[in-house]
């Protein structure tokens, strides 16, 4: 299964491994949606396993966002690959998200 999830409170953890494209659409939207995410106030994406991003992965990450607020969303991208980052900042979502 590429894409994980788990709820601690206030926090959902999702974890992408391998491929993010739109392959994985529906298990990224029900790895946030079927938590108990309605109090979730938190969201790290951990990427320390994904291999690839492409421009469907960047659209659901912005649908995540809106799912947790928009501008006051604490959403988290933690631990991605170089080239994974690489795409990050160049698509500018250093300004929509916490990347470390």
């Amino acid at each position: 299964m590429p894409i994980t999830s788990s709820s601690n409170g206030n926090t959902v953890d999702i974890v992408i491994s391998g491929r993010f494209d739109f392959s994985v659409h529906k298990e990224f939207r029900d790895s946030y949606s079927d938590t108990q995410s309605g109090s979730a106030t938190e969201f790290i994406i951990d990427m320390s396993q994904t291999e690839y991003v492409d421009s469907s992965a960047l659209g659901m990450l912005l649908l995540l966002r809106e799912h947790a607020g928009s501008d006051k969303a604490n959403v988290t991208i933690k631990d991605c690959q170089s080239d994974v980052k690489d795409i990050m900042i160049v698509s500018n979502f250093d300004k929509l998200f916490t990347i470390s």
